[in-house]
């Protein structure tokens, strides 16, 4: 068994710090080769401490100068230090590496999930922005260099497990009526305000929409979770992945998290993976693949876990939700412009800027401000996404201001 060379991209976020954990268990698989942080040092220079990387990217010159001095400190003084987005897509697609962790949050994350993609490399996705923004560009990639695409999004994970494995080899190439699939469940909790009345959603605070019920995430992915646009940038992402029609998919509500999602199948089948809410599952799926290893977490146990329950999503507590199964049908700047201002205004939103429900207004706007623009490659990609944040921000500005919202 040869060892993995890992790059962990957003090393000190949840997911990164999650897949740190698996490989400590795992030393004779992996080996961490480059980490990359966007700011947070000092839990970066724990990881440098026990990991010893070769390479390591923060975010900034003066960051990697405060990082440099605390390294050489602790007799680390041979770690290779570089700084911002180019350093992150030479680690991404270094020769000194085959496996690569996507883990960065937001459209940053592209560039260098892409030129691991372009280099061949074994790709963790769990930046799901990366497809949502780039689509058959990304897919296009990952077939014409042989990539293996592995989904790390605890939904697409178990998608991916539920399929017949010869589909299990195809990313973006399935076909699911050959292999007598009728439907692909995508199951979500519904965050922490699925029972709160609709009309007091508009005064809920970041700190309530951060609070998730099941799941440990960063800020961002925590207020997608309260709207559901993570859902809903997780449909997206579905349809690349698996090839799929928005037809073929189907949201359910699952609030104990338990069931990570489903597959249908035409005979009455239905195949679900379950397991408790933890992400080094799937990750350790993913790393191991198509073995099995430990990945630290509880086994599920039956006699003692909430009875499961299902419902449909209701679009009036969760427009983000039908708006990005909306862009989903729309083609691809829809899905990119959707992206760009979501992120947008859940930074407004988290800075108190805008109210919760305002997250919407300012989505939906953009969106119809750029559903026309032609998206052909990742240039393309990363000038529509420029100019998408530059009008939300306009957007925030009206809104933080008490103007009403012009779509330009």
């Amino acid at each position: 068994m040869s060892i993995q060379r890992l790059s962990v991209l957003g090393s000190t976020g949840s997911i990164g710090v999650s897949t740190l954990d698996v490989v400590a268990r795992h030393p004779e698989r992996f080996q961490v080769v480059s980490l990359s942080a966007h700011q947070n040092i000092d839990l970066l220079v724990q990881q440098c401490q026990q990991f010893k990387p070769a390479q390591v990217v923060i975010g900034t010159k003066a960051l990697a100068k405060v990082l440099q001095e605390r390294l050489a400190a602790l007799g680390l003084d041979d770690i290779e230090i570089s700084y911002g987005s180019d350093a992150l897509i030479d680690i991404a697609s270094s020769d000194t590496i085959d496996t690569v962790m996507a883990a960065i949050v937001g459209s940053s994350g592209l560039p260098p999930t892409y030129s691991a993609v372009k280099a061949g490399k074994k790709v963790l996705l769990a930046n799901k922005e990366a497809l949502v923004t780039s689509g058959q560009i990304f897919i296009d990639a990952v077939r014409e260099s042989g990539a293996q695409l592995l989904p790390i999004d605890s939904e697409h994970n178990a998608i991916f497990q539920c399929l017949p494995e010869a589909e299990q080899q195809r990313p973006g190439q399935c076909d699911i009526d050959a292999k007598g699939i009728s439907k692909i469940l995508l199951t979500g909790s519904g965050g922490p305000f699925r029972t709160m009345p609709v009309p007091e959603l508009e005064s809920v605070t970041p700190e309530q929409a951060c609070k998730h019920p099941n799941w440990s995430m960063g800020r961002k992915i925590s207020v997608d979770s309260a709207t559901m646009m993570n859902k809903g940038l997780e449909f997206i992402e579905a349809k690349w992945l698996f090839n799929l029609e928005p037809s073929d998919i189907e949201v359910v509500l699952h609030p104990q998290s338990i069931i990570h999602s489903m597959v249908q199948y035409k005979d009455g089948s239905v195949l679900a993976q379950m397991g408790n809410p933890d992400m080094r599952t799937p990750i350790a799926h993913a790393l191991a693949y198509p073995d099995r290893i430990d990945a630290g977490v509880e086994p599920l146990d039956f006699f003692n876990a909430p009875s499961f329950s299902f419902e449909q999503p209701d679009f009036d507590r969760y427009p983000n939700l039908q708006l990005a199964i909306n862009a989903c049908e729309q083609g691809q700047a829809a899905c990119t412009a959707l992206n760009a201002a979501n992120e947008v205004a859940v930074d407004a939103f988290l800075s108190n800027r805008i109210k919760f429900t305002e997250i919407v207004k300012i989505n939906e706007t953009s969106v119809k401000k750029f559903v026309s623009q032609e998206v052909v490659n990742i240039e393309d990609v990363i000038a529509l996404d420029g100019n998408v944040r530059q009008f939300a921000q306009q957007l925030v500005e009206q809104v933080a201001n008490n103007l009403s919202v012009a779509e330009s």
